[in-house]
């Protein structure tokens, strides 16, 4: 699987995450993943719950609509945006 597909009008995201990073940021393509850095820690959810804010804020969805289907307790993840309004320039998404 490539870091992404489309399900319709939904984007699947494999996502790996570093929390405890100095800012929440994309950090590149890595492999089948795309590398996400997070400032929160990993404890009591709060590195996913981060993680949804942020991708919610560059998809241009409300969190609501990003969707953590695998990976609760993993730093490797899959995440479901639903119709995504926008999408990150600085990757390449294709044609």
């Amino acid at each position: 699987m490539s870091w992404f597909r489309r399900d319709g009008s939904d984007l699947v995201l494999q996502v790996r995450v570093q929390p405890r990073a100095s800012r929440d940021a994309i950090a590149g393509v890595m492999g089948d993943c795309l590398k996400i850095r997070l400032t929160a820690p990993p404890v009591e959810g709060r590195a996913n719950d981060c993680l949804i804010a942020y991708l919610a804020e560059l998809f241009g969805v409300p969190k609501s609509q990003v969707i953590l289907e695998r990976g609760n307790s993993s730093r490797q993840k899959l995440l479901r945006i639903r119709t995504p309004k926008k999408l990150p320039k600085n990757l390449d998404w294709g044609a």
